[in-house]
């Protein structure tokens, strides 16, 4: 029988990081890209994002700039929105949207016979202008959001590309890795809204700890 070991809850998050480093080990990440990393994990129990994990050189710093002046953060999920916590974001103003059930988004979906997740990219692209873009489940966000960007209509301040499956998921981030958008995903088929919404609330704890 599994022995269990008595946590204080205060204890929990500290002792999971500590078993990460320890079984980690060496990994050759700067301190801030593993802070990320390292968070990832912690929300997956799965070390393959220590191999799979994607930045751009500027993704890290664009992240903490652009939420440290208060950029506005669009998500593609529900899911993503909640699992955002709030509580280092208010301080700097960022505020997290989500279109997905937006009126109009259904309306265009409709009528252009796409899905919600690209036709929210067109209805949030003002956000999107110097914002954080965050894309946890729909590869067809984030092949919009690349088609809008070569269009010249956006540029976001990071896009945080980790959509999950089995169509196009892996083929959508490597389009964002040759975009000339800064990013963070992971290469191949990994991912999901859980995995959008650690990467967020690392770069949160990280701009909250520069003050």
């Amino acid at each position: 029988m599994a022995k269990i070991t008595q946590v204080k809850p205060s204890e929990i998050e500290p002792l999971s990081f500590k078993i990460i480093e320890e079984e980690a080990g060496e990994h050759g990440l700067k301190a801030d890209e593993w802070a990320v990393v390292r968070r990832l994990i912690h929300t997956t129990a799965d070390f393959e994002f220590l191999q799979n994990t994607r930045f751009h050189p500027q993704a890290v710093a664009a992240g903490i700039a652009a939420i440290r002046s208060g950029a506005a953060i669009f998500t593609d999920t529900r899911m993503a929105q909640a699992g955002i916590t709030k509580k280092h974001l208010a301080p700097f103003g960022s505020e997290v949207q989500c279109f997905i059930d937006d009126a109009e988004v259904v309306t265009v979906a409709q009528r252009e016979n796409i899905t919600r997740a690209a036709a929210a990219i067109s209805r949030a692209r003002e956000l999107l202008h110097g914002g954080i873009a965050v894309i946890g489940n729909a590869p067809t966000a984030l092949i919009e959001l690349d088609r809008l960007h070569d269009r010249g209509e956006l540029q976001p301040a990071l896009v945080v590309g980790v959509p999950v499956g089995f169509v196009n998921a892996a083929e959508a981030k490597e389009l964002l890795m040759a975009s000339g958008m800064v990013y963070i995903t992971v290469a191949g088929r990994k991912g999901g809204s859980a995995v959008a919404a650690a990467t967020i609330n690392a770069l949160a704890d990280l701009a909250a700890k520069k003050e």
